[in-house]
Formats: C-alpha cells, structure tokens, sequence
C-alpha cells in the first residue's frame, strides 16, 4: 500500500506539490492523471526518496519513506526508462546486479533473477547483450529489474512512452498479472484510453493538487459524462488550473 498525505515540494519557483493526498491499495492499478506540470513524476520521486518533501508524509506499507528510506525502498519496485539499460549486459546480468543492490545475496539474487526471467517469458535472451533489443525486449528487461526483489509495490512513470503497441499490450498484461498478484500498481499517465482500460483507481491531479480519485466509472458518474477523457476536463476545467 501507498499513502501520501499533504505532500508539498518545492523546485525553485514552482509549487511542484501543494497538500497531495491519496492512497494505492494492494490489489489495484492506481493511475496518476493530470495535465503536463500537474506534479506526477515530482510525486513519484518523493516516493521513491529521489527527492525529499518539503512537508507532509509518504508511506509504503506503513513505512515513512523520509526516516525509513531503506526499509521501505525494499518494498518498492520502480520502472526504469527501458531505453536507458547498461547494454553491455545481459538481462541475467543487469536483474541480478539490482536483484543484490536490494540486499539480495548472491545465491539468493541469482535464484530470484531466474525465477523472474522465467516468469516473463525472457529465457531465450537472457544471456544476450541488451545492445539491440526491441523495444518489448527492453520493456521486460526493466519491468525484470522492477520485480526481482518481489516488492509489494510496483511504481511506473508514464511506462508505455516510446512503446509500439505489441510491447503496449504485453506491459498491460504483465501489470494486470502483478495486480492480480495483490501487488499495489502506481502508475503515471496522461493517456486516457491506458487509464481507463487498466486502472481500478484514478488519482486525477492538477497544480500538485488532488482533484478527485474514484474508479473511472466513479469519475464520469461524478461528473455527469460518458467518457474518463471528458470527466477529467470538466474535473480540471483547463490543462491550466482546476476547475471551480
């Protein structure tokens, strides 16, 4: 589980968060929506201790991850940008090398990087040289890294960005598995059709505010419309404030 409470940051001039709060419940997709600025990757990065809050709390599982940083950041698997791998590694190399960075020991790593290379279906290029993959082939790489360390929570910030829709569809898969898993899945997007189509929960935010949070049938009941994409304008009335 994630909880944030009246979170505030700060990056020079701009209020990145203004008081967010929202909870991510084990067992779910929850999406972060907003317009560009709305704050979503500043909050992901306090998550994660990337950067530190000005005020407020957030949690993971119960952990405060400003005073507890280490133990909750073990319960806490983030997607890296796929593009971004060591690609003179191979997959089995690059999980395991994060698998031991999370306090695995070697034995131990090794084991749960097989176990995780095997789940994703990674077997017949596991111990190839990540210089040349495909975009899925990526994809799974860092979704491998994300999960070897079996977290509770999974943490993906705009995930399917640069992906052609097969890779799309196979991260959706593997996200729906995760969840159904009981993992608490916390994701960032502006893509209407990927919210609505994955997520049991949407954080809809604007000006590092909470709007709204609801299921996507919720929202649009909320708001009197038919569509996630309408409710969430009527929601934020412009991509430059909220509405009133």
């Amino acid at each position: 589980m994630i909880k944030v409470t009246d979170l505030y940051k700060k990056i020079g001039s701009v209020q990145a968060l203004n008081g967010l709060s929202f909870q991510a419940d084990n067992g779910t997709i929850t999406g972060l929506l907003g317009p560009n600025g709305a704050g979503k990757t500043t909050c992901l990065r306090t998550l994660f201790g990337l950067l530190k809050a000005d005020s407020g709390k957030a949690e993971i599982d119960g952990l405060d991850i400003a005073t507890q940083t280490r133990q909750a950041r073990t319960q806490l698997g983030l997607f890296p940008d796929p593009f971004g791998l060591y690609e003179r590694l191979t997959p089995r190399e690059y999980v395991q090398f994060f698998a031991e960075l999370n306090g695995m020991a070697k034995a131990e790593a090794s084991q749960a990087t097989a176990e995780v290379l095997t789940l994703l279906q990674m077997n017949d290029i596991a111990d190839r040289r990540c210089e040349g993959f495909s975009q899925g082939q990526r994809m799974k790489t860092a979704l491998a890294q994300a999960i070897v360390h079996q977290p509770t929570n999974i943490v993906l910030d705009e995930p399917t960005r640069g992906l052609d829709v097969m890779s799309t569809r196979v991260l959706r898969d593997l996200l729906l598995t995760l969840k159904n898993q009981g993992h608490c899945v916390l994701f960032s997007s502006h893509v209407m059709q990927e919210v609505a189509a994955l997520c049991d929960q949407v954080v809809v935010m604007a000006r590092g505010q909470l709007v709204a949070q609801g299921s996507p049938a919720e929202l649009c009941a909320a708001t009197g419309k038919s569509s996630l994409e309408e409710a969430f304008i009527a929601l934020i009335g412009t991509d430059e404030g909220i509405a009133a």
